[in-house]
């Protein structure tokens, strides 16, 4: 759940790793969940994926670059850049947070103040027509910082797309369709550490839910986006870092 709505999963990990004592789980159950929010991604968004690719098909074809579809793909490439550079460029760094829950519950609060500020934003936004580089470029270096524990990456990147002044409904897409490749290159990476599996039934239980979750959590958030209430999220961050702060060990 805490996968897509905007309160940062990773910082409710390192929060209840550090209180309750939990170990990590093993990279593979790990892998086989971020399987289950992708492919709840990838179902939620299949309309707009395969107008992604009819777009660059016909706009291939036809050598013209404004067709939305492979506007829309381009955007989310120059997006995925910054990422993937500061992802490779500080992993260690950012690993080294995981063990430091009150800094974490520190960047909760840093979220809060984040998705709070939405409710300054105008209701109006531009559409995809009118989306730049720019924008995309802003929106992929702050999924790159959200790496850190504490930052939401939903909650920064829509926040990002409404600061810059993007349509909700847009800006709320354009960060779930980023987070593909995101997802896809961290699995990938976690590959390497694999081991063989043990209690198959365990890990596709775990899978199955973390899809069928993660499709009401989309839902939800993204009814809160079009609302323009994003920043009722803020009022759950800031008692939850609080409470991680001074509990954490």
């Amino acid at each position: 759940m805490t996968e897509f709505l905007p309160v940062s999963s990773s910082g409710h990990l390192v929060f209840f790793q550090s209180v309750f004592g939990f170990k990590e789980p093993h990279v593979f159950f790990d892998v086989v969940l971020h399987l289950g929010t992708l492919l709840a991604v990838v179902f939620f968004f299949r309309t707009d994926i395969s107008n992604i690719l009819q777009g660059t098909r016909q706009g291939l074809k036809a050598r013209k670059m404004g067709q939305n579809g492979i506007r829309l793909l381009i955007w989310i490439i120059i997006a995925t850049i910054p990422t993937g550079l500061m992802g490779i460029l500080f992993k260690d760094w950012f690993e080294s947070l995981f063990t430091r829950p009150k800094i974490v519950g520190g960047m909760l609060l840093t979220t809060g103040l984040i998705l709070w500020f939405t409710r300054y934003v105008k209701r109006d936004g531009r559409l995809l027509e009118k989306m730049g580089w720019v924008d995309a470029l802003l929106i992929g270096i702050v999924q790159g910082i959200a790496i850190i524990p504490g930052i939401s990456r939903s909650g920064s990147t829509i926040s990002t797309g409404l600061f810059c002044g993007l349509d909700r409904e847009l800006a709320g897409k354009f960060s779930f369709l980023l987070s593909i490749p995101a997802i896809l290159g961290a699995t990938l990476l976690e590959l390497r550490g694999i081991e063989s599996p043990t209690e198959v039934w365990m890990h596709l239980v775990g899978m199955a839910i973390a899809f069928l979750v993660g499709l009401l959590s989309l839902k939800f958030l993204m009814r809160i986006v079009r609302r323009g209430r994003l920043f009722t999220f803020a009022y759950y961050c800031w008692p939850v870092g609080i409470v991680m702060i001074l509990l954490a060990n």
